[in-house]
């Protein structure tokens, strides 16, 4: 995954004031076999704000920066997190069924930023990504979005399956989008609330996740390529989903 150095912060004290900080962080590495004080606190905090992290060689870090990081480097968000709860709150108080998007294991930045425009521009209440697996929502997510990730809330989870089950629980529709089925993306209702679940290019929506949805829909297909750029996949279905829903 490409990393944004404009995001990048490193060092001991550094990394340990971004985490003091209202910042939200996207992932943090640290150098293997390395001991401190200091490691442990920034290891502890991250485990309480449930921020990726990865023990890694020393090389891996040199790659990033060549400076003195003192065996950690960390990556800022460029947009600050929102709450699931809050979304959800802030969809019933319109008067309107929530309408949500998750994403799983949408990796590629660019493709990530053209869905967000996508979903922002259709109205969608926010987007769900894993606290693993998931692009950076660094600089050339949020320009590829056009600006779009700056408006439409981003919630990351650190457990997509409780996620999930959460939404089932507060009646809200589980849709998934997935080749594996009879049903069109024309056939499942959206007139209610409901989520819709997009998986990776490489390798699709995660079975149990696929379990859990109330529904698989698929795009129709009639060409010899047999598949779309998720982006794209994501702009047919949600745009079904506005028509239905007026």
């Amino acid at each position: 995954m490409k990393k944004s150095m404009d995001n990048m912060v490193f060092g001991l004290h550094s990394v340990n004031e971004t985490l003091k900080s209202d910042n939200d962080i996207d992932k943090i590495f640290i150098q293997s076999n390395l001991r401190s004080d200091s490691i442990n606190e920034i290891v502890k905090e991250a485990k309480t704000r449930n921020i990726p992290l990865s023990i890694v060689p020393i090389e891996k870090l040199n790659r990033f920066t060549r400076k003195n990081h003192q065996g950690v480097v960390c990556f800022t968000s460029s947009v600050n997190y929102a709450s699931l709860d809050n979304i959800l709150d802030k969809a019933y108080s319109s008067g309107k069924d929530p309408f949500i998007l998750i994403l799983d294991k949408i990796t590629d930045v660019r493709n990530f930023g053209a869905i967000s425009r996508t979903a922002e521009c259709a109205g969608v209440n926010g987007i769900i990504i894993p606290s693993r697996g998931s692009a950076q929502i660094n600089a050339d997510a949020v320009k590829t979005s056009s600006g779009a990730l700056n408006y439409i809330p981003i919630c990351r989870e650190h457990n997509l399956k409780e996620t999930i089950t959460y939404l089932k629980e507060s009646g809200i529709t589980i849709i998934a989008c997935s080749e594996k089925t009879e049903d069109m993306v024309y056939d499942a209702d959206y007139n209610k609330p409901v989520a819709i679940i997009m998986g990776s290019e490489e390798s699709g929506i995660s079975q149990e996740y696929l379990k859990l949805s109330d529904q698989h829909v698929k795009i129709p297909m009639t060409g010899q390529v047999g598949s779309l750029n998720v982006s794209v996949a994501t702009g047919v279905i949600v745009y079904e989903a506005i028509r239905q829903r007026g």
